[in-house]
């Protein structure tokens, strides 16, 4: 008990210190914070005191400043208008003095134009006086011109406009002689330094080049042992010439012609596997719908063979390497194409040599020229199925299988289709003349032959003057006789041009003709 007490009065003791404690620290804390206080605002009324008078002292001195700079200022201000108006007044002195100095030129140059305006006015003044004395010496001219021209006429007996035509007529024939005579100077001139070169290249080029030719028909004929051997190709009813037409694709023409069989189609490659397998029949003597299918199916194996064979022989000859295997194919296939009769493969073979020959005798590329040469004419092998002219279906199979632009444009242009762009060209163009003109090398038939003489004779004939002509060689030269009172020596040079012109231009011809104009005066008396 007496414990529980000491621990209480302890307490309440403890707790009476506490209070007393914060009382204190209180009234402590209150106190010094108005001590504080006081101190503070006794420095702040000093404070404010000492800025009070500083700013009425810096006014003061910034009032005096301010006034003195001021008075500086004024004073620049004062000097630099002073300057100013100074330059300004010398400024408008010298414009003053320029603008009279103009005054005076713009002065001088007026009177210089009135002084030139009276002159000028005097000038028109005698060319008007002028042109009046001309326009009295003109009428005086024209009547004594008139007068003259009378007096003229009359003497000699020519009207004016006889006289002009006169004139004109005598101006003519002197102009158709020079020209005539300009002409001549200058063939002979050209034929003096070109014709031997020209005869020694191609003449080369013919010697060298040794390609044999095949002359060939569009048909062809197997020859039979028998008569009775038409019987059996025909067969039964017709079956086994039927069988062979539908797996050749060729015509069988089977009349009174003795022991042959003609055969007829413008394939020539199917025209040879029908040949074939028709020879191979006649030789074994069983002629029936299976064996023919097996012989045409055999034939048709060894004519592809002999094609490729054909076709790699004529690269060989010419030395022309690298072509496509379809090109090669395509020319074995010229093999069996004739053109006037002559073989198309060998043509191209001599078209290839012969313009080899000549680029190298002017120093163009041989390689190029052979092979656009060799290739010149493959639109031949497949123009029986490919519509156009050969022309543009062999630049499209060049053009198919990437061959050189400059040998497509030589195939393009060995006939005139399109103007060459190489000397290549120009040499397979005239490799291809020179190889179709050469004598044996094509032949006509009958009708197209006369027709082109025909068409020669009717050209010449044509024209005036002409009293008759012959066409003569086959159809290489052409004689034309004129009339020699109707035509005089320089106009026979220009009518030979004017010929060649319109056959040129009007008709298609292997090779070149000649025209031949003949005048010749004869005098023809008879003694009585």
């Amino acid at each position: 008990m007496e414990i529980i007490i000491s621990i209480t009065v302890f307490v309440v003791v403890c707790l009476l210190l506490v209070v007393v404690g914060v009382v204190g620290a209180f009234m402590a804390f209150k106190y010094g914070y108005s001590y504080r206080k006081k101190f503070a605002e006794l420095k702040i009324g000093s404070a404010e005191e000492e800025a009070e008078r500083i700013l009425a002292d810096a006014a003061d001195k910034s009032k005096k400043y301010a006034d003195n700079v001021k008075k500086e200022k004024l004073i620049e201000a004062k000097e630099e208008i002073h300057k100013l108006r100074t330059e300004l007044d010398r400024e408008i002195k010298d414009r003053r003095n320029d603008v009279q100095r103009q005054e005076r030129r713009v002065q001088q140059k007026e009177d210089t134009i009135d002084k030139k305006t009276q002159q000028i006015e005097k000038r028109e003044e005698e060319v008007h006086n002028k042109l009046n004395d001309a326009d009295k010496i003109r009428e005086e001219v024209e009547r004594v011109k008139k007068l003259q021209m009378a007096q003229l006429e009359k003497i000699a007996d020519f009207t004016e406009s006889q006289a002009k035509d006169y004139l004109l007529k005598q101006v003519e024939e002197t102009l158709v002689h020079e020209k005539a005579v300009l002409i001549k100077n200058a063939e002979e001139q050209a034929k003096e330094e070109a014709e031997q070169k020209a005869r020694n290249i191609i003449t080369g080029a013919i010697q060298r080049c040794a390609a044999d030719h095949v002359t060939e028909t569009t048909v062809s004929v197997v020859a039979l042992p028998n008569d009775e051997m038409k019987g059996r190709i025909i067969g039964r009813e017709g079956r086994n010439i039927r069988t062979i037409e539908t797996l050749t694709g060729v015509d069988l023409i089977i009349d009174d012609t003795p022991e042959a069989v003609i055969l007829s189609g413008f394939d020539p490659v199917r025209r040879e596997i029908a040949r074939r397998s028709l020879e191979k029949l006649i030789s074994d003597g069983r002629i029936h719908p299976g064996r023919i299918e097996e012989m045409v199916e055999k034939s048709t194996k060894e004519v592809d063979s002999i094609i490729k064979q054909e076709g790699e022989r004529a690269m060989f000859e010419t030395h022309v390497h690298g072509l496509h295997p379809e090109l090669v194919r395509l020319l074995g296939r010229l093999k069996y194409r004739t053109s006037y009769g002559q073989n198309v493969l060998q043509h191209s073979i001599e078209v290839s040599h012969i313009a080899g020959l000549m680029a190298g005798e002017l120093g163009a590329d041989v390689t190029l020229a052979k092979r656009a040469g060799l290739l010149h004419d493959i639109g031949k092998a497949v123009d029986h199925e490919v519509e156009g002219s050969h022309v543009t279906i062999g630049g499209d199979i060049a053009k198919k299988y990437k061959e050189n632009d400059k040998v497509i444009n030589a195939i393009m242009a060995h006939h005139g289709d399109v103007e060459p762009k190489t000397i290549e060209a120009c040499l397979v163009q005239a490799a291809d003349g020179i190889s179709a003109a050469r004598p044996g090398a094509r032949r006509e038939n009958l009708e197209s032959y006369i027709k082109r003489l025909e068409t020669l004779e009717e050209i010449a004939n044509s024209f005036k003057g002409v009293e008759r002509s012959f066409a003569i060689q086959a159809g290489r030269e052409i004689r034309i006789m004129v009339k020699s009172d109707a035509v005089n020596d320089d106009e026979t040079v220009l009518m030979a041009k004017e010929i060649v012109k319109r056959i040129e231009n009007e008709m298609e011809y292997p090779g070149q003709i000649k025209v031949n104009v003949i005048r010749e005066l004869r005098a023809i008396e008879y003694a009585k």
